[in-house]
């Protein structure tokens, strides 16, 4: 027998003053009610309620477990008020992960928009360009570069993410510009550490293919410390346009083997299925796929 519902007659018993009145509110007979407060009585071991033919009263385990059954059912509603509101207004925590830079220069602007139009909600940004397991550390969303795997998870496309070959005008004049791939041979070279080590770069060739070259002397995880090498003239970068764009239209950083530049990868967002999913990352995923569309 539902326990949560048996509460419920036995509370109604009590406020309504009879079985037949808490029996008609639950759409029950009335030996069914009395059912319920049997089960309960059962369960518990004690008598919650002294019935004559003409009346009926709280024993003084009934008094207690009456009021322990009240703040219960509340408790309930209360919980499934609040989960209900959420399933119709934005609100709550969206914890969200993507590459330090896409997300440090375009998802970060774009959730400071985001939150200032729903205020109820808050964001977790978490950038890392090592790749997690969205699920296992519970991120309700991720920024993907490159084709997204078949993980099952939702993958919605909001734009595209190009690497540029570039370094400083000093850096050019004082070893000369690249032509060619193989010219790289002779110049240094700024690596960031998530790139294959036996491989280094990956340029395109002028047969489609994808060539390699060996890892530079200078190596860091993290672009903006290769960006200030580059602009110190230590050597050619190969970095995001989202980092250098302001650098070359300022002409501090000069684009080099354009040809040669790799292909431009997708930029996903990826988010477990859910047919049930809540307003927070219906109304996230919409914004950022409408403003990046632009």
């Amino acid at each position: 027998m539902d326990r949560l519902l048996s509460m419920e007659v036995f509370v109604a018993v009590v406020e309504l003053g009879s079985l037949t009145a808490a029996a008609a509110r639950h759409g029950m007979s009335p030996a069914m009610a009395a059912k319920h407060v049997k089960g309960l009585e059962s369960r518990l071991g004690v008598r919650l309620l002294n019935r004559t033919t003409r009346r009926q009263s709280l024993t003084e385990a009934g008094q207690a477990y009456v009021l322990r059954c009240k703040a219960i059912l509340t408790d309930i509603r209360e919980a499934e008020q609040g989960a209900e509101a959420m399933r119709l207004t934005p609100s709550g925590q969206l914890r969200i992960t993507s590459t330090v830079t896409f997300g440090s220069f375009a998802l970060a602007p774009a959730i400071a928009d985001y939150l200032a139009k729903y205020p109820e909600v808050s964001v977790e940004l978490v950038l890392s360009d090592t790749v997690e397991d969205i699920v296992a550390a519970r991120y309700d969303l991720a920024v993907r570069i490159g084709e997204p795997a078949d993980s099952g998870l939702v993958a919605r496309q909001i734009g595209r993410y190009q690497m540029i070959i570039c370094a400083s005008p000093a850096y050019l004049r004082e070893h000369g510009t690249p032509r060619t791939p193989a010219d790289l041979a002779q110049h240094q070279f700024l690596d960031f550490s998530y790139w294959n080590r036996r491989t280094g770069w990956q340029l395109a060739s002028s047969d489609g293919s994808q060539t390699g070259y060996p890892a530079g002397r200078f190596v860091s995880n993290n672009g903006q410390a290769l960006r200030q090498a580059a602009l110190a003239g230590f050597g050619i970068l190969l970095q995001p346009e989202l980092l250098l764009a302001d650098d070359l239209r300022a002409g501090k950083l000069v684009p080099v083997l354009q040809d040669y530049w790799p292909a431009s990868r997708p930029i996903s967002l990826l988010y477990p299925k859910d047919r049930q999913a809540l307003p927070k990352l219906t109304t996230f995923v919409d914004f950022v796929v409408s403003r990046f569309a632009r």
